[in-house]
């Protein structure tokens, strides 16, 4: 055998074909306006370039010296098989079976573009191979079975070296392990692509420009009059139509008079439309600062429009928060699953930390996932306007985090122990949830730092999020635990 060859080539002279992949991704089915190309985990119009490399050498002695190339790449694929619709927005663009260091160098210049390389170990022998796919410089993630070979007791002692700063690796016999694997690839290339329309009159340039040359992502300030003429051309007949689909859908309508609940429709229908518009992701609207003072004013709340966008499986974020927005476009791409957004505060004698906010998601699993129940109250703070109040899932593991500034992800985790909707809880913001801290309390207020805001979502993703911070040279700490060094 070459030192290179294609992977599909390999099993068609060996056993006359390969298994292809199909389905529907499992983040599509998200809504958008007729002829939208929006670019999000629910609605996408890219897709991820991974490289996945099958790497080997002739003479491994390990697993075995009958080590079959053939049948060991035909049980990989089975098993890319399974993940289905999981993997659907995933294109391998390099698909080789890789047998020494001479492979590598023919297929460096098709490694120049992909968002991550997968490297499955076949077996012994295959040090310099990996050394020189890592050389590439790309997010590279191993997947290393048990009897693979004996490399493993190198991994550990490469990440520490500049050559592997941007590796992961799986040692483990759990092939579910290879779609976690990709999930920050997928991060890294929403990323890249997402757009952020910002109403302010503020200037943000410098952060846009930071988040830009970090991570491609680009962030563009739209006027109150650009909203407004958005609002206007909304068909009423159609926000009466989402007036109704809201309202029947509610548990209660408790605050709210159906025309301010109409006014709020009809803003979120605009939202969709300037987001399809400008062939962006996310949206977010200086909503307490200069859209609500005496001179420049919203039509209506945006609460109900961000919790739309959100469950879209787009984004809609308030006040203006551009760290939060990033956050939540690395949480989609790792999860397919909206952030929420909280204003905390602590309970000792608990353990936990009580997060609340007048913006939800009643979607918190992803577009496709079950709608949680949901009430219409006003916003808490002002007494007016109109958003849902979002019953979250009391037993759900969950993981909060803020990117603070290119360099920097603070999170930790925990389980919601409970989710107060009632009115006799009517003290914080409407949607709120209670989380029992993996770790300790006391330290996780004494290391709080960079204001309010953070973002949670569901599952507790500290690993999916350690990757992404590996490969985007990002220091991850964990504000719940000790002191870092």
């Amino acid at each position: 055998m070459s030192g290179q060859v294609n992977r599909r080539e390999f099993l068609q002279i060996t056993a006359g074909g390969a298994v292809c992949l199909a389905g529907t991704s499992v983040f599509a089915g998200g809504a958008r306006a007729a002829g939208s190309a929006l670019v999000s985990p629910g609605c996408r119009k890219s897709r991820v370039k991974v490289a996945r490399i099958y790497m080997g050498t002739k003479g491994g002695l390990w697993p075995t010296p009958k080590l079959s190339f053939q049948d060991e790449i035909r049980g990989y694929e089975a098993q890319f098989a399974k993940f289905g619709s999981e993997m659907a927005d995933v294109d391998f663009v390099v698909d080789d079976i890789i047998t020494s260091t001479e492979g590598v160098s023919r297929i460096k210049p098709r490694l120049q573009d992909v968002d991550g390389i997968l490297v499955i170990h076949l077996s012994m022998g295959t040090g310099a191979i990996l050394n020189e796919i890592l050389g590439v410089g790309k997010p590279t993630a191993v997947f290393a079975l048990p009897y693979s070979g004996h490399e493993w007791v190198g991994f550990g002692g490469l990440q520490k070296q500049p050559i592997g700063a941007k590796l992961e690796c799986f040692l483990t016999s759990d092939y579910s392990q290879l779609a976690t694997a990709i999930r920050p690839f997928r991060a890294i290339h929403h990323a890249r692509e997402a757009k952020i329309l910002n109403v302010t009159t503020r200037s943000f340039k410098d952060y846009a420009d930071q988040m830009k040359a970090k991570f491609g992502t680009q962030m563009k300030q739209i006027d109150l009059d650009t909203v407004v003429k958005a609002y206007e051309a909304i068909d009423n007949k159609d926000a009466e139509a989402e007036t109704e689909r809201w309202m029947k859908g509610a548990q209660m309508v408790i605050e709210p008079s159906r025309k301010e609940v109409f006014k709020s429709c009809k803003l979120a229908l605009a939202f969709e439309n300037m987001l399809a518009e400008e062939d962006a992701t996310v949206l977010t609207v200086d909503c307490y600062g200069t859209m609500w003072d005496k001179t420049i004013k919203l039509p209506a709340y945006p609460c109900l429009g961000f919790c739309r966008l959100n469950d879209m499986g787009l984004g809609g974020i308030c006040e203006s928060d551009l760290r939060s927005a990033m956050t939540h476009i690395i949480f989609q791409g790792l999860t397919g699953k909206p952030g929420f957004i909280s204003d905390p505060t602590v309970d000792e004698s608990t353990g936990s930390i009580i997060l609340a906010h007048c913006l939800g998601s009643s979607r918190m699993d992803g577009p496709n996932g079950p709608q949680a129940t949901y009430k219409i109250r006003n916003v808490m703070e002002r007494q007016e306007g109109v958003t849902p109040q979002i019953e979250m899932r009391v037993g759900q593991a969950v993981t909060q985090a803020i990117l603070v500034g290119t360099d920097t992800m603070l999170h930790f985790t925990g389980d919601i122990i409970d989710a107060p909707v009632g009115i006799e809880h009517d003290r914080g913001c409407r949607t709120k949830i209670t989380v029992k801290v993996d770790g300790d309390i006391t330290t996780l207020w004494k290391n709080w730092s960079q204001g309010l805001h953070r973002q949670t979502v569901y599952g507790n993703i500290r690993k999916e999020l350690g990757q992404f911070c590996r490969y985007t040279g990002i220091k991850l700490i964990d504000e719940a635990a000790p002191a870092q060094v």
